[in-house]
């Protein structure tokens, strides 16, 4: 149902899944989510690409909630977006983790009462290959699931991710914020 409202506000974009899981009230996506919508292009309302995403996104609903929640992020500074507009669809006892494409140093924080972990993500790569490593699974873990139902697998293995980061207040982890700008692909 939350996934359906998410859809509805036009916060999803680039959908891989998007369904229930074989567990009663869970719903899985994968795919961006719009932290930052783009502005109105035209008399219809229609509007510009979103400014900000939560890129190849992995998320998991309960109940009407998000418990867990990982993607690519491209700036640091972009993560109280995803605190800030997603507040009230958070479980209380929510995982996050975050590639962070401009952060030097992996790092957990607390943002506003939610947990965040913050990992570098410099050579871009895929998000759901990269948690898998991370969290040390493989392809054996997933065998014979649903796209819904590895999902849940994933969401299980961060539950029991215990990184050993320095935890630092949001504003301190602003320091590990590299200059250097990723290269553009693609056509010119």
């Amino acid at each position: 149902m939350l996934l359906k409202t998410y859809e509805a506000q036009n916060l999803l974009c680039n959908l891989s899944v998007k369904g229930p899981t074989s567990q009663a009230g869970t719903e899985a996506y994968r795919g961006d989510l719009v932290l930052t919508e783009g502005e109105i292009a035209d008399d219809a309302g229609r509007r510009l690409p979103p400014t900000a995403v939560v890129k190849q996104a992995t998320l998991l609903v309960k109940d009407g909630k998000i418990s867990m929640i990982s993607g690519i992020v491209a700036h640091l500074a972009e993560v109280p977006l995803f605190v800030e507009r997603y507040r009230n669809d958070l479980a209380a006892d929510i995982r996050v983790l975050f590639y962070v494409e401009d952060l030097t140093k992996s790092l957990t924080t607390d943002l506003d009462g939610v947990g965040i972990i913050l990992l570098p993500h410099p050579d871009g790569g895929a998000a759901w290959n990269t948690l898998m490593d991370d969290l040390r699974l493989d392809k054996e873990d997933f065998k014979g699931q649903s796209a819904e139902d590895k999902v849940i697998t994933m969401a299980e293995g961060l539950a029991a991710y215990k990184p050993k980061f320095d935890s630092l207040s949001f504003s301190e982890c602003l320091a590990f914020v590299s200059k250097v700008q990723r290269e553009h692909r693609g056509p010119v």
